[in-house]
């Protein structure tokens, strides 16, 4: 099956993703890494920083795939969500590079040869995380509770969730990097 022909397919599985298919979610997450990643690399040259925001733009397609209408095409939708964690990850950094090129990230990405590797390094990211981290990320990030709102839910004490956030957030990067340093 084409790159093409696997892309058409994300309507579909986003879709399932809605309905609750936590495999179909799987699966479509992990067949857009290759996509986000060129998209990201168009304005982003340092991998580490790359796979930063490709980490957020997963948690950001997650925290508002409801808002994704599978009767229209998908790619310009995780393509503005890229663009915004891109330019959101710039501006963290301080720096002052003019965004040029705005239909560049719109456009069809190229496919990278190691799309197969990349995928699978989407899978498990957060499975690596210890359980208590791991509830805490999909508390605050994928569910979007304030932090108050997941020590509460969790019964722990405010900067014990801050310092569980944290290590989590710290874990994931790590996670990425030596991932990606593998390839």
């Amino acid at each position: 099956m084409s790159e093409r022909d696997q892309r058409a397919q994300w309507p579909a599985l986003m879709a399932r993703a809605q309905a609750g298919d936590r495999a179909a979610y799987n699966q479509v997450l992990k067949a857009m890494v290759p996509a986000i990643r060129a998209l990201v690399r168009k304005k982003i040259h340092d991998e580490a920083l790359t796979e930063d925001v490709i980490q957020e733009t997963l948690l950001a397609i997650h925290r508002v795939r409801h808002t994704y209408d599978p009767e229209r095409p998908i790619l310009p939708w995780v393509a503005a969500i890229a663009s915004a964690r891109t330019i959101d990850m710039l501006r963290q950094q301080g720096r002052r590079q003019e965004i040029q090129d705005e239909e560049a990230l719109q456009a069809e990405p190229a496919q990278p040869a190691d799309a197969a590797d990349d995928t699978d390094r989407l899978s498990g990211y957060l499975e690596t995380l210890p359980q208590r981290q791991r509830t805490i990320v999909e508390s605050v990030h994928l569910r979007e509770q304030s932090l108050a709102q997941a020590a509460a839910e969790t019964d722990q004490s405010l900067s014990a969730v801050k310092s569980l956030l944290h290590r989590a957030m710290v874990n994931l990067r790590k996670f990425g990097r030596t991932h990606h340093e593998k390839s």
